[in-house]
């Protein structure tokens, strides 16, 4: 067992071991490409979302050094008849190069990234193979070991982008080492059986094409028949739920949202398995230097970015073309480059109406708290006083003091965030979303809540163990705000928090289309049980 070279399936042992959801579908996909012209298979998916755990799976599957019956027997791809039998004949058959570009960046200095690969896999064939010649250059090595051996290889690259993210300067010389062992003339075809690669980000662009042109790419903007495998479908976590005996709803609020091929919800694979194990719902989105580059793309206010992020973190659609972006962390043309950057690391979710119009969205409660972090220590002006501004509209809700929630509420309807021209309540309802965000960090937000005899325009519900009181929030357009607080009493919105003992803070707001004006009446009900049919708070 080496290294690089056929690295067993140890790391996949360990897998099986744990909490296990099985993505063994996943080898038949690649299984269909070997020997054929779509042997060469890039897939790009968020941070956390399970491209390690692919890469072992297949390295265990097809390694010709070990015996891995045991770990798939009783998996998917060996009940399933129709590939029962590309199930054995690929098994444990191929050796195997297995590359972790993060642990390759940990053990090479940047620019010695290539000498450095070609120099261990070369040495690793040469131990394992005393007769082997090794060739001029590397690819004439690997030849030449399919020439001795009779069998050709599998290539696997687990986080292929690692370099150009951490070490874009010397991204030219390791692209050109991927397009010249990659090539679609020469001796690729008769070195490889079939090559994955996957990373965060699609393959680089080269002026208008991609740099490496024969890959078969399934991004996460377009996974297609990689869809359920790029992270957790909606039935695999409520089996996960059940087995451990926890809430289901509770997950689906922290980690469902993620929108792939606009089929399949999918909740991130890590923070599902750590709430598993932890059982406790909380964010699990742990520091990288990606997720710190948050906090530097968002500075960059490309042409209103970070209005967009507010009205984003607040529960807006963003329209996005993601078209134009280059997949890398520098060349930002638009805010749109920077949206489709936050897509691919998983701060966002993506959508494509019917309409072909590409929206943006953040996908859950963990991510949304994360934005919310990052936002408090941002450096730009208008941002810091809006949530400053957001931050006293709060406290003189809860004080009472109508009259001043009713005059913020205008200034930041007349801010870049909110809409800038009402027509409807709808309009009326975003500015609402904008002023109250820094609800984000203390409440759960549900909107059009069923309750009594209709539906609570906006509710916010303090977290688990908060001594704040809930806020139940509806909006009128020229009426008045009295007729607001009226009809949350007289159709028992209140109805919708059951169990929860904590006061509840009523809010009617109203604005007049002829005299501009925003209007706002609070009312007070002490603490204690309310009726039926509360959705469970989130701790």
């Amino acid at each position: 067992m080496g290294m690089y070279l056929n690295p067993g399936n140890s790391g996949f042992t360990r897998i099986r071991n744990d909490i296990y959801v099985d993505k063994s579908g996943l080898i038949s996909l690649i299984n269909e490409t070997i020997e054929t012209p779509r042997f060469l298979t890039c897939v790009s998916r968020p941070r956390r979302f399970g491209k390690s755990f692919a890469a072992k799976m297949l390295c265990a599957y097809y390694d010709k050094t070990c015996n891995s019956s045991m770990l798939f027997d009783d998996l998917s791809i060996a009940r399933d008849v129709k590939i029962n039998g590309t199930y054995r004949q690929h098994l444990n058959q191929y050796n195997v190069i297995c590359l972790d570009m993060t642990n390759v960046l940990g053990k090479a200095e940047p620019h010695d990234i290539v000498p450095f690969i070609q120099n261990s896999v070369t040495n690793e064939l040469l131990d394992t193979y005393p007769d082997l010649k090794a060739g001029n250059v590397f690819d004439e090595t690997l030849l030449h070991a399919v020439e001795l051996t009779g069998s050709k290889f599998i290539m696997i690259i687990d986080e292929w982008d690692a370099p150009i993210r951490e070490t874009p300067e010397f991204q030219k010389a390791y692209l050109d080492f991927l397009r010249t062992l990659f090539k679609s003339s020469g001796t690729t075809d008769q070195i490889f059986a079939a090559v994955y690669m996957t990373g965060i980000l699609p393959i680089r662009k080269d002026g208008s094409q991609s740099a490496i042109s024969d890959f078969k790419e399934f991004t996460i903007l377009d996974p297609g028949k990689y869809t359920k495998f790029t992270g957790f479908t909606e039935a695999e976590v409520h089996r996960l739920c059940d087995t451990y005996n926890m809430s289901f709803h509770e997950a689906k609020n922290w980690y469902d949202g993620y929108f792939f091929d606009n089929r399949y919800s999918m909740y991130n694979p890590y923070s599902v398995i750590c709430a598993m194990q932890s059982r406790k719902y909380r964010s699990y989105w742990k520091k990288t230097a990606a997720a710190e580059a948050l906090l530097t793309y968002i500075d960059m206010d490309e042409e209103g970015l970070q209005d967009d992020i507010i009205r984003l973190i607040s529960g807006e659609l963003i329209e996005v073309d993601t078209e134009g972006f280059e997949n890398d962390f520098e060349t930002f043309k638009n805010k749109d480059d920077v949206l489709t950057l936050l897509i691919h690391l998983g701060y966002l979710t993506f959508k494509e109406e019917e309409n072909g119009t590409g929206i943006a969205f953040i996908p859950n409660n963990e991510i949304r708290g994360e934005f919310s972090k990052i936002l408090r220590r941002g450096r730009h002006t208008s941002l810091l006083r809006l949530i400053r501004k957001s931050d006293k509209l709060l406290s003189d809700t809860l004080k009472g003091d109508a009259d001043t929630v009713a005059k913020t509420i205008a200034l930041v309807h007349d801010s870049n965030c909110a809409p800038q021209f009402y027509n409807n309540e709808q309009a009326l309802r975003s500015t609402v979303r904008c002023a109250y965000i820094t609800c984000v960090d203390q409440y759960i937000k549900i909107e059009e809540l069923p309750s009594g005899h209709g539906y609570a325009d906006i509710v916010y519900i303090p977290r688990r163990r908060s001594p704040l009181p809930a806020l139940i929030i509806e909006l009128k357009w020229n009426k008045t705000e009295k007729g607001a607080i009226a009809q949350i009493k007289e159709r028992n919105y209140p109805a919708v928090l059951e169990g929860f003992e904590g006061e509840l803070v009523l809010v009617g707001i109203n604005y007049n289309e002829k005299t501009k004006r925003h209007t706002c009446s609070i009312e007070k009900i002490s603490g204690e049980p309310t009726a039926k049919n509360a959705p469970p708070c989130e701790q």
